[in-house]
């Protein structure tokens, strides 16, 4: 089926259903069903800053941290690390016409992005639409990726090194949600520019969907024409809580060049679910996604490149003690835990019919205090075992990591 296809008949269907759910701690409780957010509305639920009648907000976020990691005892010893400090901007062009977008300065400035600069057209709660850079809707953490929203110093090993998070293209797509009693249901769908042969011709020597997102060019021209079609379904209850149905794949290897067909097309599909809710008595916060990938690889690759991909991380986060604390009205205490799990390489020897054991499993628990909301101290350790191609015994990882992140 053609991709302009696929977009209409999923805009089609993605207005039966969907929604997402921010973290408890980060948004103020009410009682009104209309102001219940989704994940597709992380991008401006944000704490924006506008001087008087200014037609233009600005906000941001910053993450440092501290770590001291060993790893099969050996350690690169203390070191302390400027993550990354993004900065937001808005605008109300019209009464429904909106722009926003997201710089992203790393490690410094050794690497800059756009994470996201689009105009938003509103036209029916069912019927809006959007372009320029857009972030694909694949999962949930790589919309709703921001620092402060967590209690962890890392990110998600399955969204950082399986999936590429903050995954941003330049494209076009329709978005909407709607509300019934306790329900919301919303849904995105984009075309956008793609994925390139980098995801299995990079240094990593395996299939490595993050590599793609060193191609700049990718925000001026698509690799092989053909359009990445990214969608995504959810619905969430104000009791329950959220899940959502997510799909990104197209052709990403050049298969033809100037009229000359160089080889077939090949594509990448990934499938995503997410799920979150908060346990209304205790009021633990369970976050969690899953993601399964695709990849056709060409018949002269090894088995180390994988043609299947599986992974994923769940949250769990429990508030300690709530009161005031060191001069904070509304500090908050927390106890977390993340488990996180991925394999680079689901498939089997055919020549042993062994399995491939490309694999990663991680645990982190931590203990995060934030003063307000928007602000978040956190105390993690890691431990990691990851275990090569050969399934030899895992090297393990295991350290402290001490980090701040902060809405500005």
């Amino acid at each position: 089926m053609k991709p302009s296809c696929l977009f209409t008949l999923f805009t089609l269907l993605c207005i039966t259903a969907s929604a997402q759910i921010d973290q408890e701690l980060l948004r103020k409780p009410t009682e009104d069903t209309s102001g219940l957010q989704l994940n597709m509305d992380a991008v401006y639920n944000r704490p924006f800053r506008q001087a008087g009648k200014l037609p233009v907000a600005l906000g941001g976020y910053v993450e440092a941290n501290y770590q001291y990691l060993r790893e099969n005892g050996i350690s690169e010893g203390h070191q302390f690390q400027m993550r990354r400090l993004t900065l937001f901007t808005s605008s109300s062009i019209a009464k429904r016409i909106k722009f926003l977008s997201e710089i992203e300065f790393e490690d410094g400035t050794k690497e800059i992005n756009i994470e996201f600069a689009s105009v938003d057209f509103e036209f029916a709660p069912l019927l809006n639409f959007r372009g320029g850079v857009v972030m694909n809707p694949i999962g949930a953490f790589n919309q709703n990726h921001d620092g402060p929203k967590w209690e962890f110093v890392d990110r998600p090993i399955s969204a950082t090194q399986m999936l590429p998070a903050t995954w941003s293209n330049v494209g076009f797509g329709l978005f909407g949600k709607k509300y019934s009693n306790n329900w919301v249901y919303a849904y995105e769908t984009y075309l956008t520019n793609g994925f390139d042969e980098s995801i299995i011709a990079n240094e990593e020597n395996k299939t490595f969907l993050p590599a793609a997102k060193e191609n700049k060019d990718r925000f001026e021209e698509s690799s092989n024409g053909s359009p990445l079609f990214t969608g995504k379904v959810a619905m969430r209850n104000k009791k329950i809580g959220e899940i959502g149905l997510s799909y990104m794949g197209g052709v990403y290897n050049k298969y033809k060049e100037d009229g000359l067909v160089l080889d077939k097309k090949r594509r990448l599909n990934v499938y995503a679910i997410d799920f979150n809710t908060t346990l209304p008595k205790v009021k633990t916060y369970i976050n969690g996604e899953w993601a399964w990938i695709n990849v056709d690889i060409p018949e002269n690759y090894t088995e180390q490149f994988g043609r299947n991909q599986q992974g994923g991380f769940i949250d769990f986060v429990q508030p300690i003690i709530k009161k005031p604390m060191l001069g904070y009205e509304n500090a908050v205490l927390n106890a977390a835990v993340r488990f996180e799990y991925v394999d680079w390489n689901n498939d089997h020897f055919k020549s042993t019919g062994g399995k491939i054991s490309d694999h990663v499993f991680s645990v982190v628990p931590a203990i995060s205090w934030r003063p307000i909301p928007q602000t978040v101290i956190r105390f993690n350790y890691r431990y990691n075992w990851q275990t090569d191609l050969l399934g030899n015994p895992p090297s393990k990882l295991a350290g402290v990591q001490v980090g701040i992140s902060t809405y500005f």
